[in-house]
């Protein structure tokens, strides 16, 4: 589980997350809100990518202070544009790259690349050049790069916001068929709806947090 305990985070002499406190234990959460409200800044919270000014974030009670290099391989983080995350140039060598950088074996690595290839049908890319592919597809890629790792926990910033209708489609049963614990932003309030629970920011504070139903119609009308 997630929690963060009285969360602050500053920048510029601005506040951008004022005294957050949250437990994240549902198996699909949602962040939404305006643009400029802190999203993003809040999900980089949950696996160290990016440290509070003053408060706690844990992870299984890891202080991400104390604990990033743990935390992020508990928290797998997908961005909003795959050519952020993609490393290396072909696809398979960029599946390999974060298990190579961790010590897991050859036959291991290969068990794991074979089983997310097969899983979002992407073998036929495996040796294929990542420029080459569609954005649908490296924005899969970018999943799986983040699956062969084995998180417990996945958060996406925006996954579907770069997408067209039949790849946002393919993205939003990607996400509900994982395993693991998913926190999204995200735009996309349709997808959302069968979500646990959706947490509304406005100014860096959470103004409304309940079952998708009421925190999308609040989220609503704060923007009508």
């Amino acid at each position: 589980m997630i929690e963060l305990k009285n969360v602050c985070v500053e920048a510029g002499g601005q506040k951008i997350l004022d005294h957050l406190n949250l437990k994240l234990s549902e198996k699909r959460i949602a962040i939404i809100g305006a643009n400029g409200s802190g999203k993003s800044t809040f999900v980089r919270l949950l696996n160290g990518l990016r440290l509070p000014t003053s408060g706690e974030v844990l992870v299984d009670s890891l202080d991400s202070r104390k604990y990033g290099k743990d935390i992020r391989r508990k928290v797998g983080f997908v961005f909003q544009n795959p050519d952020n995350q993609i490393v290396m140039p072909v696809v398979e060598e960029d599946l390999a790259f974060g298990l190579k950088n961790i010590g897991v074996e050859k036959a291991e690595i290969a068990r794991r690349i074979d089983y997310v290839l097969d899983r979002f049908n992407l073998q036929a890319a495996r040796l294929q050049s990542v420029q080459s592919l569609s954005g649908g597809q490296r924005q899969l890629v970018a999943l799986c790069g983040v699956i062969v790792m084995e998180p417990e926990i996945i958060v996406f910033d925006e996954p579907t916001t770069q997408l067209d209708l039949s790849n946002k489609r393919k993205m939003t049963e990607t996400i509900f068929g994982l395993s693991q614990q998913v926190i999204v932003v995200s735009h996309d309030l349709d997808m959302l709806k069968n979500f646990d629970r959706v947490i509304v920011i406005d100014h860096g504070r959470v103004v409304h947090d309940d079952i998708p139903e009421k925190s999308i119609s609040y989220y609503e009308e704060a923007m009508a």
